[in-house]
């Protein structure tokens, strides 16, 4: 089958696969579509299922539904927020049709791509919205949040250890009107030593702020937790230890049997109460040819966890 070439592949593509390798038909939902590498793979690895993609940007679903034509009428499109929109499709749907849930969290390809997008070190932009029509973007953080605001949003998301530093200086070279200037203008005051950009984590954290990043990944597992009857598969991919932690701490607690309290002298709560069981012990990374093939896999993390499943 025909798929139109896209200028990346997706990170994790083969440990994705197989994450659902088991599943041969019923829905998977891809709530972070992207260009469709993801999506595309697991159509034409597995023809008895139907796919529901799920993405805020609309240059996203513009490219990603020319992209899967070829796979007709299994494949359903929505855009939106996918924390908001997964419960539109757990409602819509029978739960015993739900197979498989996917994210791979963060910043896409599609919009990293993009200079005008403001998400590039290099960009002459300061928006870094995933949803264009968002009201919050990078300028109105960067230039109308308080100092201590500041230095909160680069401590907590970008878990820098000058973010006091930092805040005051955007506080006093202030208006930025683009991600480069930002950069540069702060270059000497960004840590070193990383096998990274120094502005990555920086960057990071504004973006975080933007899109609220964390907030909607907690109301997806939020989402997926609040479903009786469920029983699929829970793929998450993400790219730093913030989401990494939320996604390992959700899956211990999914998989805790007895919730009785720690200091407990014996069970009372009947030790039946877990949601499903994680699957494999740690977090799945990159094979060695992908990591040289393409950067941005050094930093992912899929963990996945069966829904329902003992």
């Amino acid at each position: 089958m025909f798929v139109k070439p896209v200028p990346h592949i997706p990170v994790l593509y083969r440990e994705a696969l197989e994450a659902f390798e088991d599943i041969e038909d019923g829905i998977i939902i891809d709530c972070t579509l992207g260009y469709g590498g993801h999506s595309s793979m697991l159509l034409e690895a597995k023809p008895g299922v139907t796919l529901i993609g799920i993405d805020q940007d609309p240059e996203a679903i513009a490219f990603s539904t020319e992209r899967l034509k070829p796979f007709g009428d299994r494949v359903v499109i929505l855009r939106g927020r996918y924390s908001e929109v997964i419960g539109e499709v757990f409602e819509c749907y029978p739960h015993d049709q739900i197979r498989g849930v996917l994210a791979d969290i963060g910043v896409s390809s599609l919009q990293l791509d993009r200079r005008e997008r403001g998400f590039s070190f290099e960009s002459d932009a300061l928006d870094m919205r995933m949803n264009p029509d968002a009201t919050l973007s990078a300028a109105m953080v960067v230039n109308t949040y308080d100092e201590q605001r500041l230095r909160s949003i680069l401590e907590r998301y970008g878990e820098l250890s000058g973010a006091g530093r930092l805040a005051a200086q955007i506080v006093s070279k202030r208006p930025f009107d683009s991600a480069k200037t930002l950069c540069a203008s702060l270059d000497p005051y960004l840590p070193r030593g990383k096998k990274i950009h120094p502005a990555t984590l920086l960057m990071q954290a504004i973006r975080i702020e933007v899109n609220d990043e964390l907030g909607e990944l907690e109301r997806l597992l939020d989402a997926i937790e609040a479903q009786e009857g469920l029983t699929c598969k829970v793929a998450i991919i993400s790219f730093h230890s913030l989401e990494d932690r939320i996604v390992k701490q959700r899956f211990a607690s999914w998989a805790k049997s007895c919730i009785c309290p720690s200091e407990a002298y014996r069970c009372t709560c009947g030790n039946n109460h877990a949601r499903g069981k994680t699957v494999g012990k740690k977090p799945i990374t990159a094979q060695e040819d992908e990591l040289k093939s393409n950067p941005r896999s050094r930093s992912a993390k899929l963990r996945v966890f069966g829904v329902g499943l003992s």
